[in-house]
């Protein structure tokens, strides 16, 4: 039986980090129920769009209950009484204070459900000076310093590929502190007010940053540090054909291994070696040849070495076919079907062996 089986969430999110952590919720056996406005939420006409239907829509939601209602009607309280009463979790996305404008304020419902696990995923969290801000992803990022550790510099701004503050501060803390909030009302029985800010977890992520400026004082240099491109050992290197050659040799036993087969001189393989003569010899070797000439020779050291791939690339390796990553399929409305957003959700905690689920109808 998974394990959320019995739980009820009723999924007042729009966009992405909140409908993802509702959707883990709902991988893992609950019963999720998606509330939308009018028409839908805004990520139904978000691109890529399949047969007139948004691919991420329903990468977000298959799976999910929709229900229809407009939050502003006065009877929206009296029609969300009885499925509040009967939730065991609810999780909302709006700016601080507008719960409350609807009635659905925590103090609200915890008059109807002193139970519930009540979580709010906000930009800025639900206090500070900056609560009312608008904010996406890169502002949050940017806001939190980690953006300014490998920007790619003032002629080459680099946008980061990976949505870490939606994701990594919005849907991953949150589903942590839901089910931390579901154990502890197991033990108490009392229900919880949870406050997420998504530009609070990306001081996580920007550890080394922070050890970096509190031990030197100086703040770490763009793309320079030692998980940003300052250190010869991890770094990316492009072959003569362009594509990229990752090397993590952090080890020593995986760094000789490395500077030995592209024949790096002993006085560079140090930590305090020089480091822009030991780059630009690296640098030189890999532009020598392309990049299936250092697959043969560099990924069967086992050095922590490898060439970057693309996403056609990695949705072929056999590593992540064979574990399913991609298998997981949302069926759309005309029949056709895309993958779904694949959730860390272990397969013995899954809601079933289903690989298709349906995408919301239309609305």
């Amino acid at each position: 039986m998974p394990p959320l089986q019995g739980i009820t969430v009723l999924d007042f999110t729009t966009l992405l980090p909140g409908p993802l952590a509702a959707l883990m919720l709902a991988e893992a056996g609950a019963r999720v129920i998606k509330i939308e406005a009018p028409g839908g939420e805004d990520f139904r006409h978000f691109p890529p769009m399949s047969g007139g239907y948004s691919a991420s829509f329903a990468a977000m939601n298959a799976g999910k209950e929709t229900l229809e209602i407009n939050l502003k009607d006065p009877a929206a309280l009296d029609r969300l009484r009885p499925m509040i009463a009967a939730a065991d979790v609810l999780i909302e996305q709006f700016r601080p204070g507008v719960m409350a404008r609807l009635g659905l304020s925590y103090e609200a419902v915890r008059a109807i459900n002193p139970r519930l696990i009540y979580c709010s995923i906000t930009g800025y969290g639900q206090s500070g000076p900056r609560a009312q801000e608008a904010g996406h992803d890169l502002n949050y990022i940017a806001r939190s310093g980690m953006l300014s550790q490998s920007t790619g510099g003032p002629a080459h701004p680099v946008m980061p590929p990976l949505l870490a503050a939606d994701i990594g501060g919005g849907s991953f803390p949150a589903v942590i502190n839901i089910l931390l909030g579901l154990m502890q009302r197991d033990a108490t029985g009392a229900g919880s007010h949870i406050d997420i800010a998504m530009a609070d977890t990306p001081a996580t992520f920007a550890w080394h940053a922070i050890l970096t400026r509190a031990v030197t004082g100086a703040n770490p240099r763009d793309g320079g540090e030692l998980f940003t491109g300052g250190e010869p050992r991890y770094r990316c290197y492009a072959a003569s054909d362009g594509r990229l050659v990752a090397v993590g040799a952090m080890e020593d036993k995986f760094w000789h291994r490395f500077c030995d087969a592209i024949g790096l001189p002993a006085e560079l393989r140090g930590w305090d070696a020089d480091t822009p003569r030991a780059m630009a010899f690296i640098e030189a070797a890999i532009a020598a040849r392309n990049s299936e000439h250092w697959r043969a020779v560099l990924e069967p050291l086992d050095a922590c070495i490898c060439i970057v791939a693309t996403v056609e690339e990695a949705m072929a390796d056999p590593q992540f076919v064979g574990r399913g990553l991609y298998a997981r399929r949302a069926e759309l409305p005309d029949g056709s079907s895309v993958p779904r957003a694949f959730v860390p959700v272990a397969p013995q905690f899954r809601s079933g062996d289903d690989a298709v689920k349906k995408a919301p109808a239309g609305l």
